[in-house]
């Protein structure tokens, strides 16, 4: 089956009864859990963007007090996965203050890690990767919020 384009859907979506879209959207919760914690974050979270920052930043930081520490695959391992949750969260918001503050934090907690990701290539490069991420991104914002984002970065560097 050919998936349908965004603006086939959007054309279709408009015509449907709001009974039936609330049918679609509970259908649509069922079948991925992202599709259910956007959802969540939709409804219950959009409105109160700095609550929402800090849990992610708190399910960060917990993440990474569990990283397995016994070897620099395990602790590459980890840091991918935790990077990949960070990007998921940054997308449900859209938002690139949302993005900026989550990957400083992902910086700074990837800057904090026992033992040292500056003897291991793979997780410095990682960590280079999303600084240049958050320069991009800071690009897109008004200028008293880079300057203060840029302040946060100075602390990162290597």
């Amino acid at each position: 089956m050919k998936a349908a384009t965004i603006s086939q859907l959007k054309q279709e979506l408009s015509t449907r009864p709001p009974a039936e879209l609330l049918e679609i959207c509970l259908r649509l919760s069922k079948f991925k859990k992202e599709n259910k914690e956007l959802l969540t974050y939709l409804l219950y979270e959009t409105s109160d963007e700095a609550s929402y920052i800090k849990n992610v930043k708190q399910e960060i930081e917990q993440q990474f007090t569990e990283i397995n520490t016994s070897s620099y695959y395990f602790i590459k391992k980890s840091v991918r996965k935790i990077l990949r949750n960070t990007k998921k969260y940054i997308r449900y918001s859209k938002k690139k203050e949302t993005e900026v503050e989550l990957l400083i934090y992902f910086c700074s907690e990837m800057n904090n890690l026992k033992p040292s990701m500056k003897n291991n290539l793979a997780l410095h490069n990682i960590f280079k990767r999303q600084m240049e991420a958050i320069k991009k991104s800071m690009s897109y914002l008004h200028e008293d919020l880079r300057y203060d984002y840029e302040v946060e970065m100075e602390s990162l560097r290597d």
